[in-house]
């Protein structure tokens, strides 16, 4: 099809697209290589496995908009299957190639349609974008971002969503005029009816147009390739090596190395983030899930996920040549990508990792800035002092005095691990079970499920601590290493076969993270033991029968998977089940999380927990059962402000209540 001087001049233009393209991905390259270490690479053939099925079956765009995530599915897949069209179509202009009937013909059904699907769907999204708009493309005006970010991404995504219909639309129309000087081919069904409106053109015409459209479609490579680097179109490779090296517990935090004088403990600046972090900001497709999932955003606070990310993005883009280089970065990230009210905003509900569909994890992004506020600067809300303090000197936030910690089991049989030196199991109570009197209510309830079932257990007593949970989110990485550290030598003591705790934060605590201070336990959310004790007839309960829904709690759900053990539990012991729009793994936070417990809610539209509380009240539920007692304490703010509220009341509670003497 090509003249020798075509042939000639596309070789050269293949070379230098090819080379501004390189330099491009180069750069981003050593960009991401300036991030602090990480090690991610354990089990990397399982690793890259997994990437490679979640990326070709789309599993993660499916979470959520599904006539969305249809839509780009066409585009995804097309453009895979283009991998191949495009090397074919390039054959045949440079060799008297003929691809029409025998093994041709499956591959130009495949080719034709994908075609189509693309065309359908990058012009149904761009639809959705520019004529549509919804507020999936928007921010409140709280919101800090980079200043570039509100008119690059409609621009960049324009010129995306150009590229792609001009590419795919002329590899069609080429196709048709060829097919126009010939008979049609049944195996191109929609090149064939687009050559049957060719068809009044002269022969020469057609030659023409076939061989413009085929520099159309081919070309507009070339010219997009040296962009490809800096557009969000990168993702389409960033992507799948993102999803390969996410965490399979992002929200089990990995310890600061304190032995390291002069290291700079979190991120101030983007050099100061891990290369995972930065590889997060060129993986990112911009598509707003994480906000439209996040509590602090979805209540009207600064917090956007997105924005955190996005603007990193936009920032790295903006300094490129100069940070692959090695230089240090202008400025802060506290400058562009989120400020103060939005990085306290964060409760560390991890709903915007679940929903990433390309493996970003921005509330790490979010974390690691408050160690270096907390830890290099000294800097966090006042109201968090109190508990800093209480965990330092009485080893809880409440500051009451270790001297009081078993008060809760006053006039019950609780024996302490003085009596029982290595009880089967463990019960940790945590301390809001120890000292908030309407937690109380959960351990006194858990001490008649665990006599009642027989089994062996104790309790630490005065000699447990706070697991840190509450320091370690807010950034005070150092007193959490004070805590874990006392914690771990307690435990390696006794060494319990299992460990039961009716608190998320510790559950995942325990069970996550003090495996790198030397903790390897057997750690069960008392929901999953009370599952157990029911499932081998320990425990007899009566039946209830009113109708109850079940709150997840973001550290037992999202955290750490576990889903069905409470439902299994209430529905075990009678109770009709109902479930809230928002449930499993699209919970919503009850607002505790992250040491917000301790500290003023950022301003916003509404509390985190009044937007939970009118959805799980809208269920028509006469119970609200809890499974943390964080919950449970956001549930009662709300409580005490519904002059018709549900019961709210703890699955332990909802077990003791109905056991048979």
């Amino acid at each position: 099809m090509l003249t020798l001087p075509e042939k000639i001049l596309f070789i050269l233009l293949l070379a230098g697209s090819l080379y501004y393209a390189y330099t491009g991905f180069r750069r981003v390259y050593l960009a991401i290589r300036r991030g602090r270490a990480e090690d991610r690479f354990d089990r990397l053939p399982e690793r890259i496995g997994r990437a490679l099925w979640l990326t070709l079956t789309q599993q993660t765009v499916f979470k959520r908009r599904p006539l969305v995530s249809l839509l780009h599915a066409f585009v995804f897949y097309g453009f895979v299957y283009y991998l191949l069209v495009n090397l074919v179509d390039l054959l045949e202009g440079y060799f008297p190639l003929h691809t029409r009937g025998g093994l041709w013909n499956p591959y130009n059904l495949v080719a034709d349609l994908l075609t189509a699907a693309i065309l359908v769907g990058i012009l149904g999204l761009m639809l959705r974008r520019y004529l549509l708009a919804p507020q999936d493309f928007t921010w409140n005006p709280k919101v800090p971002l980079h200043e570039r970010v509100r008119q690059g991404i409609p621009r960049d995504s324009a010129i995306v969503g150009a590229f792609i219909t001009f590419h795919v639309g002329s590899r069609l129309l080429s196709k048709a005029a060829g097919l126009a000087q010939g008979e049609p081919d049944p195996f191109q069904p929609v090149a064939s009816f687009l050559a049957t409106l060719l068809a009044g053109l002269s022969p020469s015409s057609l030659v023409v147009l076939e061989h413009f459209f085929w520099w159309g479609a081919l070309g507009s490579i070339l010219l997009f390739l040296p962009y490809f680097p800096r557009s969000k179109h990168i993702h389409l490779m960033m992507g799948p090596i993102n999803l390969a090296f996410r965490q399979e517990k992002p929200g089990a935090l990995l310890p600061l190395d304190f032995e390291k004088e002069e290291e700079k403990f979190g991120a101030e600046k983007l050099e100061d983030l891990s290369w995972k972090r930065l590889l997060d900001a060129y993986a990112c497709i911009m598509c707003n899930r994480c906000q439209e999932a996040c509590p602090a955003y979805t209540t009207g606070k600064a917090l956007s996920p997105a924005a955190i990310v996005i603007s990193e993005r936009y920032e790295l883009n903006e300094i490129l040549p100069a940070f692959a280089s090695g230089q240090e970065s202008p400025r802060p990230l506290m400058d562009f990508a989120l400020n103060e009210e939005a990085l306290w905003a964060c409760t560390t509900c991890m709903a915007c990792v679940e929903v990433c569909p390309v493996g970003n994890e921005p509330m790490l992004h979010i974390l690691d800035v408050r160690r270096a506020k907390v830890l290099m600067e000294g800097e966090f809300p006042q109201e968090l002092n109190n508990a800093f303090r209480g965990m330092e000197r009485s080893g809880n936030p409440w500051g009451i005095g270790q001297d009081k910690r078993l008060d809760w089991a006053e006039g019950l049989n609780v024996p302490t691990v003085e009596e029982k030196p290595h009880p089967e199991v463990l019960y940790w109570v945590g301390c809001a079970a120890s000292y908030d009197p309407r937690a109380q209510k959960i351990a006194r309830s858990m001490v008649e499920i665990l006599n009642a079932s027989g089994v062996d257990w104790a309790v630490l007593g005065r000699k447990e601590k706070c697991t840190g949970d509450s320091a370690r989110r807010a950034g005070n990485e150092y007193l959490f290493f004070q805590l874990a550290t006392e914690n771990v030598e307690t435990l390696n003591q006794v060494a319990p076969k299992t460990i039961v705790t009716t608190c998320p934060h510790c559950f995942h605590t325990l069970g996550n993270e003090y495996k790198a201070f030397g903790g390897e336990y057997r750690v069960v959310h008392h929901s999953e033991f009370i599952a157990e004790l029911l499932r081998a007839g320990r425990l007899k309960v009566s039946e209830e029968t009113q109708r109850v829904v079940f709150h997840d709690p973001c550290y037992l759900g999202r955290h750490n998977g576990v889903y069905e053990a409470p439902r299994e539990v209430l529905k075990g012991v009678g109770f009709v089940l109902s479930e809230p729009p928002r449930n499993r793994e699209r919970s919503f936070c009850c607002g505790a999380g992250g040491a917000q417990f301790w500290k003023e809610e950022e301003p916003g539209a509404m509390r985190v927990s009044e937007n939970r509380y009118r959805e799980l009240k809208g269920t028509g539920a006469e119970v609200i059962a809890t499974g943390c007692p964080f919950c449970m304490a956001m549930m009662n703010v709300e409580v005490a402000q519904d002059e018709t509220p549900p019961e709210v009341l703890d699955i332990a509670e909802l077990v003791a209540r109905g056991l048979k003497a």
